[in-house]
């Protein structure tokens, strides 16, 4: 689900996907929030941060980028 968190200033912050055309709202401004590696010795995805913490692991890759965003807008929604 894609939501678009508006700033009081009027920046708009979200999980940037191509679903919606965010480059119609003026310029973009991207930055990762985490990153996705597998874990080869463990055989596990696991997502880090951006101080690097892994704070999320899983067999599937799929179920990472479920969680990743699922965290990701509550992080924005506490903003």
């Amino acid at each position: 689900m894609n939501v678009l968190h508006i700033q009081p200033d009027g920046t708009v912050r979200t999980i940037y996907t191509e679903v919606i055309d965010l480059t119609s709202l003026g310029k973009l401004q991207v930055r990762r929030a985490t990153r996705i590696e597998f874990d080869n010795r463990l055989q596990v995805w696991r997502v880090f941060d951006r101080e690097g913490d892994m704070v999320y692991c899983s067999p599937s890759r799929a179920v990472c980028l479920e969680w990743e965003q699922q965290h990701l807008n509550w992080v924005l929604e506490q903003e």
